[in-house]
């Protein structure tokens, strides 16, 4: 039996990155029950050095951290749960830790680490006024606050482009309505290009590599959003870069060190889809998943060489392992289990299932079922039983109308956990703790 508190248990790490030079490994780990900063230095091979602790917080956990620069970190913390997060820094060594924004009663937000800027970074600061964030550059060097733009009141969001200059900005309109809005120069105002309804929406991505164009997820004028070349000055499409019939675009992959659009992807029913424009990206992503067939395994961070990746590897049983990466040897360095008391083994499988409704659509969602029980697919000519515990989903039929307990299993209790509005949708390798307990559980999936 396993304690259902285990289900819930917070990791004992977690938060990992990799610094640009790719020679530290930093993580959040307790420290008198609070979550601070350690670093730990790694070498080509994948040996770790001495841990190093950053932070020494005990009355409230480190809200959040990244890396300045090779030798500086920036993390933000609050005081007695008030929520305005302050920006301090410190060096990997622990020393020289600096408070950049301390200021009473005022909240920082990370709008750009600008990664191609050495020594600055755009933040967030309702200083102003306490109901809108204000943008600001800051020099990590001297601490000199430069003002990019007066927020109205309904700016939401800020976008600079590859020379970390700010040029777009996402406003909310009458209530309801998005609009982008754009200027050619930090010395202009911005103007808007473009206002979308609630049922539409198109999300900024990336400036081109030449600063022209801009790379959103549209889905106006579509049922499913597609990854597409934008015009900022007018908001006008310029081309559809990639679009899949079933399933919404939702990120895309760039290299910053070559400089070149890599892929597109979207969340499918069994697994991500990926399409790529690049055949080298391809080829690094089969080197990896070759070093972990079956298991769904995402890059968390890499060097700015692109040569050493933090991985995170996980599916339906587990919560998920973190790996160091080094592509100039494909090798692959275990950094710590999310949640090492759980064994996959004792864990169900998620089945991808659909079934549909009274009105003629096609519902995706996942089935699992109590450990022990089997399947039966019936669309099968040999109706052959499909073990849960099996490596035989490919011949188990999606559909729910085809499906069967096997054997002389007596009538299983069924619990149906419909989506509740989650902003993204769930996929098969997805662990969900709610879901590995007694009775079969179906959880339909939204858009």
């Amino acid at each position: 039996m396993i304690p259902i508190e285990d289900f819930f248990r917070n990791s004992d790490t977690n938060g990992y990155q990799i610094s640009p030079d790719g020679l530290h490994i930093s993580f959040m780990a307790p420290y008198q029950d609070r979550m601070n900063i350690f670093v730990r230095p790694i070498d080509a091979a994948g040996n770790l050095g001495k841990m190093q602790q950053l932070t020494y917080e005990t009355e409230r956990s480190v809200g959040g951290y990244l890396w300045a620069d090779n030798h500086r970190i920036l993390f933000v913390k609050d005081t007695g749960g008030d929520e305005n997060y302050q920006l301090f820094g410190v060096c990997v060594d622990g020393t020289d830790e600096r408070a950049y924004t301390n200021f009473p009663h005022v909240r920082t937000s990370i709008i750009d680490e600008l990664e191609d800027i050495p020594n600055e970074v755009i933040i967030g600061l309702n200083q102003r006024n306490p109901e809108v964030f204000d943008p600001y550059r800051l020099n990590l060097s001297t601490g000199e606050l430069t003002l990019l733009a007066e927020n109205p009141g309904n700016y939401m969001g800020w976008m600079t482009d590859h020379e970390g200059k700010l040029r777009m900005a996402t406003a909310i309109v009458d209530g309801v309505n998005t609009q982008l809005l754009y200027r050619d120069h930090e010395n202009e105002q911005f103007r808007p290009i473009l206002t979308t309804n609630f049922k539409e929406e198109v999300s900024l991505c990336l400036f081109t590599p030449d600063n022209r164009h801009v790379w959103a997820i549209s889905n106006l004028h579509r049922d499913k959003a597609a990854l597409v070349l934008l015009d900022p000055r007018t908001g006008e499409e310029i081309e559809v870069l990639y679009e899949n019939n079933r399933y919404d675009v939702t990120t895309l992959s760039y290299s910053r060190k070559r400089k070149l659009l890599l892929g597109a992807f979207c969340s499918g029913h069994r697994e991500p889809i990926r399409h790529y424009f690049d055949e080298e990206a391809r080829t690094e992503r089969e080197r990896i998943q070759a070093h972990f067939p079956q298991q769904h395994v995402g890059t968390m961070g890499s060097d700015k060489s692109e040569r050493k990746k933090l991985l995170y590897v996980g599916g339906d049983r587990t919560r998920g392992s973190y790996y160091f990466y080094n592509l100039d040897t494909d090798t692959v360095t275990h950094l710590a289990d999310a949640a090492p008391w759980l064994s996959a083994e004792d864990m169900v499988e998620m089945y991808p299932v659909t079934y549909t409704t009274s009105d003629g659509l096609t519902i995706e969602g996942y089935l699992s079922l109590p450990k022990g029980a089997s399947l039966v697919n019936h669309s099968l000519q040999n109706s052959s039983a499909v073990e849960t515990e099996g490596s035989t989903e490919a011949k188990l039929s999606t559909s729910l109308t085809q499906l069967g307990l096997a054997g002389n299993h007596c009538p299983l209790p069924l619990v149906v956990n419909p989506h509740g509005g989650r902003p993204g949708r769930a996929i098969v390798g997805d662990f969900h703790q709610k879901y590995n307990f007694s009775v079969p559980v179906v959880m339909p999936c939204s858009k």
